[in-house]
């Protein structure tokens, strides 16, 4: 005998509503969530709390829809269970948004829910059945792992306590029970969407290669979730110590080179995340031409997002910056960041002096860029090498100032940066002949708030 217990039971105790706990629950009059208001009633009287039923009328099947309307709030009212009701215009917004019938109403219904339940958990009678179709329509659509994952059993309180249960016994529950329910006529219909052809055709079809097909795919979604909880923490953790600031991540290329290539997509994510442009409408064709990028190499993505690979680092912007790196030309003057910077044979005026090691008559490419926060310095006082946003944090120089802070480069290799000094295997030694940058002021320039430096 199939009864509520045996069902709600098998899914974790997390899932399901706590004693005195109000809940919604998401009720289109079909048999599932019947069956699923139905158990969340029983469950009610008996551990105490509040559950609410919702229904949204997506517009989409005239009268039809309407009966459903009347359904649920008659039934509602014989349970003396309270009912909020939402419509929305489904064609309407999949017009205006340019999106599928499926994903308008999806997005429609979803919004009303949480409107409607404000802090509570909502509740759907998602099952087993859902979840394998879930899993190979992504299949079929072409998905990562993500999508091999299926449903979770609880997101952003979004509860699904029936995963575990086969819709064969859902029917056999409210056969049982005798829940009352009322059938959408399109769900009947192969062609009135891709998910009525995969559940009326192709798994009958699965079925009959083996009966527990369902089961066997839902098994595996389970085993995969795993496999990308791992991989997740493994992002988090090799995404943890990322500089970010207003507008701007900063990822060594190294660590992302250096990780697993299962891992580095998902580093990515996580790096859009921390930019707060989010993962929406980034797919696998951004993420791959951004693991594609060669030193120098930029790109635009969606939400104003730009990427560029400035020497060893991966900068992910919405607010680009302005200073690019430039070369240096012997005795010609070059105004950047506010500065006027000239590259001398010797030193004149206030500058950077440096020495370059280098094989006799050759000449080194001298460049001035920004300053990119993982860069390291070995200054002649301290013990070590030791970051660039380190040594402005230690100097009390803002975020904004050393982002205008003249870094030279010396045949692509860090040389010295203004204000902090210059990295031992580039400092002058007794009467060598020395290259020297000298810089003057152009502009004022204002430092911030002392804090932004923390």
């Amino acid at each position: 005998m199939t009864t509520r217990t045996e069902l709600l039971e098998r899914a974790p105790c997390a899932v399901l509503p706590k004693p005195g706990e109000a809940v919604l629950c998401a009720v289109s009059g079909g048999l599932d969530s019947m069956c699923l208001l139905r158990m969340l009633a029983g469950w009610r009287r008996e551990r105490g709390g509040e559950l609410t039923a919702a229904h949204f009328n997506h517009g989409l099947r005239g009268p039809a829809a309407d009966r459903d309307e009347d359904f649920v709030r008659e039934i509602c009212k014989q349970w003396n269970i309270p009912l909020v009701m939402g419509r929305g215009d489904v064609r309407e917004y999949a017009g205006r948004e340019g999106c599928s019938i499926e994903e308008a109403a999806r997005i429609l219904r979803y919004a009303f829910l949480r409107e409607a339940a404000g802090p509570r958990r909502i509740y759907t009678a998602h099952h087993a059945d859902d979840n394998a179709e879930t899993v190979l329509l992504n299949l079929i659509r072409g998905t990562g792992l993500k999508g091999l994952t299926g449903m979770d059993w609880q997101r952003d309180g979004l509860c699904r306590p029936l995963l575990a249960a086969s819709r064969e016994e859902l029917e056999s529950y409210a056969a049982r029970w005798n829940v009352p329910h009322i059938e959408d006529e399109t769900n009947a219909d192969p062609e009135a969407a891709a998910r009525n052809l995969l559940r009326l055709q192709v798994m009958p079809l699965l079925r009959e290669l083996n009966p527990r097909a369902v089961e066997h795919i839902c098994g595996a979604a389970r085993r995969l979730q795993g496999v990308d909880r791992s991989l997740e923490r493994d992002a988090a953790e090799r995404t943890a110590h990322v500089e970010v600031r207003e507008g701007r991540v900063t990822l060594s290329a190294d660590a992302l080179s250096g990780a697993p290539e299962a891992v580095r997509p998902r580093m990515l994510l996580r790096l859009f995340d921390l930019l707060g442009a989010g993962r929406k409408d980034i797919g696998a064709a951004h993420l791959n031409a951004i693991l594609d990028l060669t030193p120098g190499g930029s790109l635009s993505l969606p939400h104003g997002v730009t990427v560029r690979y400035f020497r060893r680092w991966l900068i992910l912007e919405t607010r680009p910056q302005d200073l690019t790196e430039v070369r240096l030309v012997p005795g010609r003057p070059l105004k950047w960041g506010g500065r006027t910077l000239t590259l001398l044979d010797q030193p004149e005026g206030e500058g950077i002096a440096f020495f370059w090691r280098g094989r006799p008559g050759e000449s080194p490419a001298v460049t001035v860029g920004p300053c990119v926060p993982g860069e390291r310095l070995t200054l002649p006082e301290s013990r070590g090498a030791r970051s660039v946003k380190r040594l402005c944090l230690d100097r009390g120089i803002s975020l904004a100032e050393r982002d205008r802070l003249p870094a030279v480069y010396v045949n692509g290799q860090l040389a010295a940066v203004w204000r902090l000094g210059v990295d031992t295997a580039f400092a002058p030694g007794g009467g060598e002949p020395v290259r020297f940058v000298k810089i003057a002021e152009t502009e004022k320039h204002i430092e911030e708030d002392g804090n932004d430096a923390q």
